[in-house]
């Protein structure tokens, strides 16, 4: 169970249409896929998404961080060791999608060589997860339409609607005409990536009261530490802390501070090993929890899945696995498949998934 080498092979799949949200827009999935090989012959997967308008992070940072600083420090120890491998890795500031991927690639290839899929390692509650499909910015009509076809096509009936445009009424707009469309056959939540200032944020939440919102999603920054809180107080659905708590000590000191009651788990910036202990902290402070997405193809689509069903506070909400219908293509040999608003995980061991080789060669960009 030796680690012998790691890769981190960078590709590019372009998205049907552009994904736009508060805090930028993605035309193409210039993704990382990292693996591990071990003495025994086994090889671990996952993937990397960057978002350098949010960690910093891009597809050849990720690339040469792990080519020249986390494999060195990685290669020689055993998948057991991955206590040793989160210190080693910690050394290093900031790059949380390229340290998660490489301990996720760590935990499939200890699943595949253990014949245990990753989802039972952790916890195995439950062998499936409702989905909740993101609704990126456009018009009323669009979006509407948009939901309808994830309605007739997955039976999906969980919204995660992209707002923090200007004005607001922009996007209360939008989520009012779901609410018309649909009135209480689905679910609705918004996520402002930061876009608004606390006092957009409670102006729109004034006029969407009647709507019935599940949560609200990181609406104002972090920074704006006083008027969060100020936001937060007077809010009656749960605040979803997301890209403004990074670490568990970033959930400690937000949920501490009244600027947080609900929590998206992220394993394209955790992994399993930090997910995990993020899990118990919001246990521990209460915190009601959903399974987030970074726009994750199907690689980390799976690994979300088996982190989400490991464990009953992240399966009790839908979580945002379907992302990937946005990509014109994938990597694996069988593409998940989402029916009756769900997804299943895989019976095979690790992650559960195999990487088609032909589509492999044909997305990465490191060779001509």
């Amino acid at each position: 169970m030796k680690i012998t080498a790691i890769e981190a092979i960078p590709f590019a799949i372009p998205y049907r249409k552009p994904v736009r949200f508060a805090s930028g827009e993605v035309h193409v999935a210039e993704h990382v896929l990292v693996r591990v090989h071990t003495d025994d012959g086994v090889v671990g997967v996952a993937e990397a998404p960057p978002r350098p308008y949010t960690y910093g992070e891009t597809q050849g940072g990720i690339v040469a961080v792990i080519n020249t600083i986390f494999a060195p420090a990685v290669v020689g120890l055993t998948l057991l060791e991955r206590e040793i491998v989160t210190e080693r890795l910690r050394r290093t500031i900031g790059n949380p999608t390229a340290k998660s991927a490489l301990d996720m690639a760590i935990w499939d290839a200890l699943g595949r060589t253990l014949d245990l899929r990753v989802v039972d390692m952790l916890g195995g509650f439950t062998d499936q997860m409702r989905v909740s499909h993101m609704l990126g910015f456009d018009d009323p009509a669009a979006m509407v339409d948009d939901a309808q076809r994830m309605v007739d096509t997955y039976g999906i009936t969980t919204f995660k609607v992209k707002v923090g445009r200007r004005p607001v009424g922009l996007d209360t707009a939008v989520v009012r005409a779901l609410r018309d469309r649909f009135g209480d056959r689905i679910e609705l939540y918004v996520d402002g990536n930061r876009g608004w200032t606390a006092s957009e944020s409670a102006r729109a939440m004034k006029d969407m009261s009647d709507l019935g919102l599940l949560f609200a999603e990181e609406l104002c920054p972090a920074d704006d530490v006083l008027g969060r809180r100020w936001l937060v107080e007077q809010l009656d659905v749960p605040f979803i802390a997301d890209e403004s708590v990074p670490t568990p000590a970033d959930v400690t000191r937000e949920s501490l501070s009244g600027s947080m009651t609900a929590l998206s788990i992220k394993t394209a910036r955790t992994g399993f090993t930090t997910s995990r202990r993020v899990h118990h902290l919001a246990e521990g402070l209460g915190l009601e929890v959903v399974m987030g997405n970074q726009i994750d193809g199907q690689v980390g689509t799976a690994c979300s899945l088996a982190f989400g069903a490991a464990f009953a506070s992240t399966s009790r909400h839908a979580g945002e696995l379907s992302n990937f219908l946005d990509m014109a293509d994938d990597l694996l040999t069988e593409p998940l498949q989402i029916r009756d608003g769900g997804l299943h995980t895989s019976p095979m061991p690790g992650t559960g998934f195999e990487i088609d080789p032909d589509k492999l060669a044909h997305y990465r960009t490191d060779r001509s």
